[in-house]
């Protein structure tokens, strides 16, 4: 019996060499395929964990925080959507799997907002800090223009003579 050999659009050997485990913080680049194109879109994180090693099965978990939310992905080692995987940092840790970096995240958040309701300060989103900014924009730009109507106003009222008010009889 003769060995078929797979052909397949991945390199497998380079990334079984990647050598990818707990605690590097990786780049992956997944093609995304939107209306008949293909575009790349990275995601950017830290491995949580490996699972089945170097197997045609094996996956990695990725996390990493997006506008204040926690977001994993799990990517398949030898997925041909998976374009590319840059490791850009190493580091060591002492476990093979960091899942506890979810409850340490949590309660630093949590701690965080407790600090501030301490202090006397408010946390705001994104979106709530945006429409406040555009709301006292707008606001001082109509208290400008009130003032420029009034400074108009009054350089009227100095160039033409006032007349006599009229004063009418209380009955």
């Amino acid at each position: 019996m003769t060995a078929v050999p797979v052909l397949t659009p991945v390199n497998v050997e380079a990334r079984k060499n990647l050598g990818v485990r707990a605690g590097d913080t990786v780049r992956v680049s997944q093609k995304i395929i939107e209306k008949g194109k293909t575009r790349l879109q990275a995601f950017e994180g830290l491995v949580l964990a490996v699972k089945h090693g170097a197997e045609p099965g094996a996956t990695f978990t990725v996390r990493k925080v997006a506008s204040g939310v926690g977001v994993e992905k799990i990517f398949p080692l030898y997925s041909p959507m998976v374009d590319k995987i840059e490791i850009v940092k190493r580091t060591k840790v002492r476990r093979a799997k960091l899942y506890y970096v979810r409850t340490k995240a949590a309660k630093e958040i949590r701690r965080a907002m407790r600090n501030a309701f301490a202090m006397g300060d408010t946390i705001e989103s994104d979106i709530a800090e945006k429409e406040r900014v555009a709301r006292e924009a707008e606001e001082a730009k109509a208290a400008e223009a009130k003032r420029v109507a009034e400074e108009a106003e009054a350089a009227n009222v100095d160039a033409v003579p006032a007349a006599e008010p009229v004063q009418e009889e209380m009955q």
